[in-house]
């Protein structure tokens, strides 16, 4: 049986494991080819994103082995929530840990979260059309999809998913 995994804040010693688990998640899934892409920069760029979203880590054994950004209807970081939606975008697990517990334990923790949130009804999340792995753990956990509110990435042919979770 594997160690607990426990999800909390992120904190400034976290940001360089949070910046590589990123980057090694995104580039092993192949949604990028470069960690120097524009947008790969950016999310790297997790002291910058830690001060306009709120950052979670989940934590093994006293190492991070993923992590996920948080946030609502007009912060910077939300792409699609609703006024009435908790969102949440960058959930990433350390590839070399994927498929034990912690991508589930983030959504579990964050769908918990949105309970505990006044006026919040909803948790929504992006996700890119051939996510597989990622869209299995969603509707595992209840979300449905919303595909009238899918988008495209600006300036590009990229096509993203809009999941629901109702609360």
């Amino acid at each position: 049986m594997l160690p607990q995994i426990t999800i909390r804040a992120a904190v400034e010693a976290d940001y360089d494991a949070v910046a590589r688990i990123t980057r090694d998640s995104y580039l092993a899934a192949g949604y990028f080819d470069d960690a120097e892409h524009p947008y790969m920069r950016k999310i790297q760029d997790v002291a910058l994103r830690a001060g306009q979203a709120t950052i979670w880590v989940a934590e093994r054994n006293s190492e991070v082995v993923g992590s996920v950004t948080l946030a609502t209807a007009g912060e910077p970081y939300a792409d699609i929530a609703l006024p009435d939606e908790l969102e949440f975008r960058m959930l990433v697990v350390d590839p070399a840990v994927q498929r034990s517990g912690a991508g589930k334990a983030m959504v579990d923790a964050i769908i918990n979260h949105a309970r505990s949130l006044p006026g919040i009804t909803g948790v929504a999340l992006t996700t890119g059309e051939t996510w597989e792995s990622a869209h299995g753990l969603y509707r595992k956990a209840g979300f449905r999809r919303v595909p009238e509110r899918d988008w495209f990435v600006p300036g590009t042919d990229t096509k993203l998913l809009v999941y629901r979770l109702d609360l």
